[in-house]
């Protein structure tokens, strides 16, 4: 094996088939079985995909599933030589969820979706398919709504995660909540560590860095206060970037429980029905703002370069790509070659 290292795994996620897609005005959604034969199939120099972080929602599977209807979903995604790992709670409102700072309907929605995830994994785990991995999770509320009462919003956020935390404790699980800039209360570096330290539940409620939505963070997009680069900043200065992204990893990354590997290109995107957040690109666009192997390294290494090996897998995450990209073997063969890449520079062996 290139490198030498097995882990930490790595994962393909399955939610890009359906995030931004199914609605009128979006293309359709992309089956389970495609991105499950696209995962396993993609091979490079005799290394291949570990697993699947899910999605837990249709038309991939259902959060209302049966303790029957898990076991198939098991066995089936075995079949195809793949785990699972971590899982996105169906938390927002058009999902069955709704607002952690919302009304208290909205919440005890947020709250039910959370926990038919802890059961689901907790199963999986049983079963013997799911060794790593935990459930994610978001504020579910617009920074819009969040602007109207700051400070109200954030505790109330935070108190909904506590209690999510709980029900997550008592089935074993954690929870990740992804910092992106369209997510109240998550919008900037600075709110997600506020916010976490508020809910107090360390290794239990923890961030979801995404390569691509965290380093969105260093231009202040929703948050001008917490802006780290300024407005005429040229990305040829990556000394900067460097500085800037070290800064938002350095105080996220004791928080870190899960981590996507993924590129940006400094710009905002959104399609479907899911809002403007960071966009997206693939593995090997030019216009790609990140090293990916390099800034990885800043939430994998602790401040003095040492491994943290907190994250015993590690799962792509590329949202909102046409179709036709997403259809593609070599596309994933691409992905795969650069999570070999990271887990050569940033990973160990069991």
């Amino acid at each position: 094996m290139a490198g030498g290292n097995n882990y930490p795994k790595l994962h393909n996620a399955m939610w890009p088939g359906v995030v931004g897609k199914g609605a009128p005005d979006s293309e359709p959604f992309i089956s389970l079985d495609t991105l499950l034969t696209l995962t396993a199939n993609a091979e490079v120099d005799g290394q291949k995909f570990d697993g699947i972080d899910l999605w837990l929602a249709d038309p991939h599977i259902s959060i209302d599933s049966t303790p029957d209807e898990v076991r198939a979903f098991c066995d089936h995604v075995a079949s195809f030589g793949l785990k699972i790992g971590s899982m996105v709670a169906p938390i927002w409102g058009g999902a069955g969820g709704g607002s952690a700072m919302g009304a208290e309907d909205d919440r005890k929605r947020f709250i039910d979706q959370v926990r038919k995830a802890c059961v689901i994994g907790r199963q999986m785990r049983e079963i013997g398919i799911r060794p790593s991995g935990g459930v994610r999770i978001d504020s579910s509320t617009s920074v819009e709504d969040w602007d109207k009462d700051p400070e109200g919003g954030t505790k109330m956020i935070a108190e909904t995660f506590r209690e999510a935390g709980r029900i997550a404790e008592d089935h074993g699980e954690f929870l990740a909540a992804e910092g992106e800039i369209c997510w109240g209360g998550m919008h900037s570096w600075r709110e997600n560590v506020k916010l976490l330290e508020m809910v107090g539940m360390p290794g239990v409620v923890g961030y979801q860095a995404d390569m691509a939505h965290s380093m969105l963070f260093v231009l202040g997009a929703n948050a001008e206060k917490d802006r780290l680069l300024p407005a005429d900043f040229e990305w040829s200065d990556t000394a900067a970037l460097d500085a800037a992204y070290r800064q938002v990893a350095d105080a996220l990354r004791p928080w870190t429980l899960d981590f996507h590997v993924a590129q940006n290109d400094g710009t905002v995107f959104g399609s479907g029905d899911h809002e403007k957040t960071g966009r997206h690109c693939q593995v090997s666009d030019p216009n790609g703002r990140l090293d990916i192997v390099k800034h990885a390294g800043y939430w994998l290494r602790d401040d003095a370069g040492n491994l943290t090996r907190t994250m015993r897998h590690i799962c792509w995450d590329g949202c909102m790509f046409p179709n036709e990209v997403m259809e593609k073997q070599e596309t994933w063969n691409a992905i795969l070659g650069a999570m070999i890449k990271v887990r050569d520079a940033h990973g160990w062996q069991e």
